[in-house]
């Protein structure tokens, strides 16, 4: 799906272009009309354009003829416009005259329709028009034009208008996902899985393919219990209708391991990566089987073994150097893997050096290689230098990241990612203003995106309450605190260590702001969870205890006591403060 790099797609996938299909009458599978939507790195169709030629200018005057307004109700001119929108397309012209084609194409379908009668070749029409905004970054008309269409075809008139229906409901879920609004975009694909397995029924292949984007899109918003339920649907289908050891089962089972990887189940993820790798192998794909010894070292390295790690990523590093050169990204990548695992084992020279290696490749790319790609390099090479304890260093890698995305279509979240992660480093290096400029941007893009009820969001906004605190803005730091409270409650529940985080600083920002029986309730809630369902053994416990015997002591005196200084009540220790803040924000996968 647009913005998430599937697991079934090469890195160096051909470059993004508009499809306009051929036959008005052709079904429309998944994976057709959104295949320009569905290779990594870019979410957005390509955005080359072609130098205007000397005579561009100059129109012929049979040209002249069917431009004329007056002709529009021939109906012989709908199929001939929507061919030169084709051919415009094909020829390299540019979007434009294209878009200008198909505007006049699906304006003389509507005029010629029957009376009553749903016309398809105008929904095609319209199907192509949107994806020609979408290449020029006008999602909003391209929204606007699949909603129309959506509502002309009549299911009840059979599987032609059926699946127009549906591949109007996953084109539009596509254009959401560019946007960054996840939860819409999964609506529309929910939608549109429904009437296709309305129409063909629940075992069909096709059913498969959509269970499987649609599971892509659940793993992208973190829904891995939806995701898994989907992708075992895919499996039983491809187990009936494709041969063993298939490139079908070997892409189910590459999304699973990811799933499981997420969910924390690094044996079955295993499981699932090995026989998908068997399948490889069968079937000749050298690099898709480097691709997935890239992911078994990731599941190795999270269980600690890492000689088996470095075994795998060294396999996967001889492929790609002798298939695609040594200065290829997916080299790069690799050299990633290997900095972060020397990291962990110590070997800081060698880590250093790796990184070192993939910065090079990420700073001199070969021609060909996106910005997308060298913008994500560089945010993992950041990462790095964060551990290195360089984060002068890793906030210039980040800069340059949002730099080279910053005019790209649909990469809103991305940017407001990145931008996050800037704040929190900012935070770390007591720059609290520009942390805090750049967590305002982050928030205002995420709240643009339909990301405001993710628990990412949630998390966004606590380390921007912090921020706040730093600044003594503590209202403003309160109404963030209880704005992250109710998202992680609901994303994550009250027992989760983030939750928690989020009512330990709001009741001392409470405290900070004179609210002392409401920062009193709020300790007393956490007490009562860490006794009760908890245990006492975590060592925020004591320091809780602490806090509310001090709080339950000075509500008893005069109200008008200056209140207890708010950086004691957050945490006495500044050091460890800045230490537990930045390894929270890692651990929810800022780090890729």
């Amino acid at each position: 799906m647009p913005g998430l790099v599937t697991v079934k797609t090469p890195p160096d996938a051909p470059p993004l272009r508009i499809t306009v299909p051929n036959e008005p009458e052709t079904p429309i599978q998944p994976g057709s009309t959104r295949s320009a939507s569905r290779r990594p790195p870019s979410p957005s169709p390509s955005t080359s354009r072609a130098k205007p030629s000397p005579d561009r200018k100059k129109k012929s005057p049979p040209e002249k003829a069917f431009l004329d307004e007056a002709s529009l109700d021939n109906p012989d001119l709908g199929p001939f416009l929507l061919k030169l929108a084709r051919d415009t397309i094909a020829s390299g012209e540019g979007p434009n005259k294209a878009l200008e084609y198909a505007l006049r194409a699906a304006n003389n379908f509507e005029r010629c329709a029957i009376d009553g009668e749903p016309s398809l070749d105008l929904v095609m029409s319209l199907h192509v028009v949107a994806a020609i905004y979408c290449s020029l970054g006008r999602f909003e008309e391209s929204e606007a034009v699949l909603e129309k269409a959506i509502k002309v075809p009549d299911v009840k008139r059979g599987a032609d208008h059926a699946l127009a229906v549906f591949s109007g409901y996953m084109q539009l879920g596509d254009t959401h996902s560019m946007l960054g609004q996840l939860d819409r975009s999964i609506e529309c694909y929910e939608e549109g899985l429904k009437i296709q397995v309305e129409t063909l029924g629940d075992t069909d292949p096709r059913v498969a393919e959509t269970c499987r984007y649609l599971a892509e899109a659940h793993v992208q918003a973190m829904h891995f219990v939806e995701a898994e339920n989907l992708c075992k649907r895919t499996l039983e289908i491809h187990r009936v209708h494709s041969p063993p050891a298939s490139l079908e089962e070997a892409a189910d089972r590459r999304l699973m391991a990811l799933i499981c990887e997420a969910k924390g189940d690094y044996e079955s993820a295993l499981e699932h990566l090995v026989l998908a790798s068997m399948a490889m192998i069968a079937n000749g794909q050298e690099n898709e089987v480097a691709a997935i010894d890239v992911c078994i070292g990731n599941v190795y390295s999270s269980l600690t073994r890492f000689d088996e790690a470095v075994f795998s990523y060294q396999k996967a590093l001889t492929v790609f150097k002798s298939s695609k050169g040594d200065n290829h990204p997916s080299v790069a990548s690799v050299f990633l893997r290997l900095a972060e695992l020397y990291y962990k084992t110590g070997k800081l020279r060698e880590s250093r050096s790796y990184c070192e290696n993939a910065l090079r490749i990420f700073t001199k790319p070969v021609p060909g290689t996106s910005a997308e790609e060298i913008a994500s390099g560089m945010t993992e090479i950041s990462a790095i230098y964060e551990l290195f304890n360089e984060p002068d260093e890793a906030l210039k890698l980040l800069q340059k990241s949002m730099k080279l995305l910053e005019d790209k279509p649909g990469q809103q979240s991305t940017i407001a990612g990145i931008e996050a992660r800037m704040g929190v480093m900012f935070y770390m290096v007591a720059k609290y203003e520009e942390s805090l400029n750049c967590f305002e941007s982050a928030v205002s893009k995420l709240r643009a995106s339909g990301e405001r009820k993710s628990g990412f969001f949630g998390i966004v906004l606590n380390q921007m309450g912090l921020a706040c605190v730093q600044l003594f803005k503590m209202d403003e730091a309160a109404e963030l605190f209880e704005e992250a409270r109710e998202i992680l409650e609901r994303e994550y529940g009250p027992f989760h260590q983030d939750t928690l985080g989020v009512y330990s600083n709001l009741a001392a920002t409470y405290d900070g702001i004179g609210r002392i029986e409401d920062s009193i309730e709020i300790l007393e809630y956490i007490l009562k969870l860490r006794e009760e369902k908890l245990g006492t053994a975590n060592p925020d416990f004591n320091d809780e205890k602490a806090r509310l015997a001090e709080l339950l002591k000075e509500a008893g005196r005069s109200r008008n006591k200056e209140a207890k200084s708010l950086q004691n009540l957050i945490d006495p220790n500044s050091r460890r403060t800045k230490k537990e803040s930045s390894k929270k924000w890692s651990a929810f996968g800022f780090r890729s």
